[in-house]
């Protein structure tokens, strides 16, 4: 199933039933008094958060979603049945924009249902107007349109943990791994088409399509999954190894000096780490997301594919990113000990910001 992220629907409420006028017949009464019933209310409009982030894939080809009408009134006061309610299902992290109004409304738990459009009301039968003065009422009234609207819909995944890299950093590896998740991995960039998400004990992690420099001006795989990491509470700042290893034949000083000059190769480790660092920072200010932005939020930096390289130089390399001041671990997926020892980190870390 296609991963969709984002649709544009057209909603509307069920119109409310008419009233009636009717009346009594009754045997041996010769003249009964008015009991035409009010009409039912149209149906509302419900959306209903659940957990599966590849629900709006089965709206993909529906545009439109109506309530049921409400029944009109019947006689001896019966009440008109209300329209059947419409309840969508959406994705956990779902942003409903209403048109022209600017309403918005986020699904940010499971199993919470709002109501974005409500019936319209029934109308009065006859009885209604009943009184000491108007004793045989024929007023009826029509019952009320309902509300109907544009709306837009987007995902905002979330996740108490985002993966984020270059493409072929070890991300989908990784979340596999650590979770139960099946993500596809392929020794090619890209391989990661749309987000994953997996659960490490109570926590959620989220692998996010690999990013690129100009990410933020919508290359590569673009703003449309910056987004995605928006809501999570903290990010794993991937950082591979892979393609460093043939420098592991230089003298040691001159090969860690490479990696963290101001005159950095194409593929040193610093210089990857600040152009997604800088992506991040570039979305928030086009998005004037300030304190509350992708580069504010808490982060770890994993070192990846460490068994390509020696744990001398692993062990340097680690140092220097340690200046920037956030936790730094390293990894190898070959190594169940280097496995387990990150997942203990990674949980410790997780607790802390819960």
């Amino acid at each position: 199933m296609a991963f969709v992220d984002e649709l544009k629907v057209h909603m509307k409420s069920g119109r409310g039933g008419n009233g009636v006028v009717r009346w009594r017949r009754e045997k041996f009464i010769d003249k009964g008094g008015p009991n035409g019933g009010d009409g039912g209310r149209g149906g509302n409009v419900y959306v209903v958060a659940v957990r599966s982030m590849h629900t709006l894939a089965k709206y993909k080809h529906q545009k439109e979603f109506k309530a049921g009408v409400g029944e009109p009134g019947g006689g001896t006061s019966l009440h008109g049945a209300n329209g059947d309610d419409m309840v969508i299902d959406l994705p956990v992290g779902s942003v409903i924009t209403r048109k022209g109004k600017d309403s918005r409304y986020s699904l940010d738990t499971e199993g919470q249902k709002i109501m974005i459009l409500r019936g319209g009301s029934g109308g009065y039968g006859n009885e209604h107007f009943k009184s000491s003065t108007n004793t045989t009422p024929i007023e009826w009234t029509a019952g009320r349109d309902g509300d109907e609207a544009d709306f837009y819909i987007e995902l905002e995944l979330f996740a108490d943990l985002g993966l984020v890299g270059l493409p072929n950093a070890g991300k989908s590896s990784l979340l596999n791994t650590l979770t139960n998740a099946t993500a596809k991995v392929g020794s090619y960039e890209f391989t990661t088409l749309e987000p994953n998400l997996g659960a490490l004990g109570n926590h959620i992690i989220a692998d996010i399509p690999g990013l690129i420099e100009g990410a933020s001006e919508g290359r590569g795989l673009g703003v449309k999954f910056l987004r995605h990491i928006k809501r999570t509470k903290m990010l794993a700042h991937l950082v591979s190894f892979e393609n460093l290893s043939k420098e592991k034949k230089e003298e040691k000083k001159s090969f860690i000096k490479k990696m963290f000059s101001k005159s950095e190769s194409e593929n040193g480790m610093m210089k990857v780490y600040k152009d997604i660092r800088k992506e991040l920072e570039t979305y928030d200010n086009k998005n004037k997301l300030g304190h509350e932005g992708l580069s504010t939020k808490d982060e770890v930096i994993i070192l990846t594919k460490t068994d390509v390289v020696d744990a001398e130089t692993i062990s340097e390399i680690k140092k220097e990113f340690e200046k920037l001041g956030n936790p730094v671990l390293s990894l190898s997926l070959y190594d169940d000990a280097s496995i387990k020892a990150l997942e203990h980190e990674l949980l410790k870390l997780l607790e802390k910001i819960k």
